[in-house]
């Protein structure tokens, strides 16, 4: 039977996933010769890498950051094509926009989860 914890470390494994793929999106898609695109998925990749990890080790007061901070560096993947000016580059765009997507939607996820226990019975 699947409980809270094992359902919040596979979104934790999900984001580690995410972080991954983001990393080496510049070098597997072809934009590392876009500077502003390649390092941003490089910076925000080990941010949601090692929020990822330090929830995964089960330190609790992370926690609460690593949903909130993982929420906010999902949308600022989403954006940045437009903010850092690299939307012309379609593969980096794409990368950024769904990899951050679903970096927001496992943060908002786990976040549910934490949030929306079930009350057991009075």
């Amino acid at each position: 039977m699947w409980n809270l914890s094992m359902i919040m470390r596979r979104q934790d494994w999900i984001s580690l996933v995410l972080a991954i793929l983001l990393f080496v999106s510049p070098w597997i898609l072809g934009f590392v010769d876009v500077a502003r695109a390649a390092w941003n998925a490089w910076i925000f990749a080990a941010v949601v890498g090692v929020l990822a990890l330090a929830a995964l080790s089960g330190y609790r007061e992370w926690e609460e950051w690593e949903e909130g901070l993982g929420f906010f560096v999902g949308i600022w993947v989403v954006i940045a094509p437009w903010v850092l000016g690299f939307v012309a580059t379609a593969t980096a765009l794409w990368a950024h926009v769904v990899l951050g997507g679903l970096i927001v939607v496992a943060s908002a996820w786990e976040f549910w989860q934490t949030h929306h226990r079930p009350h057991a019975p009075a």
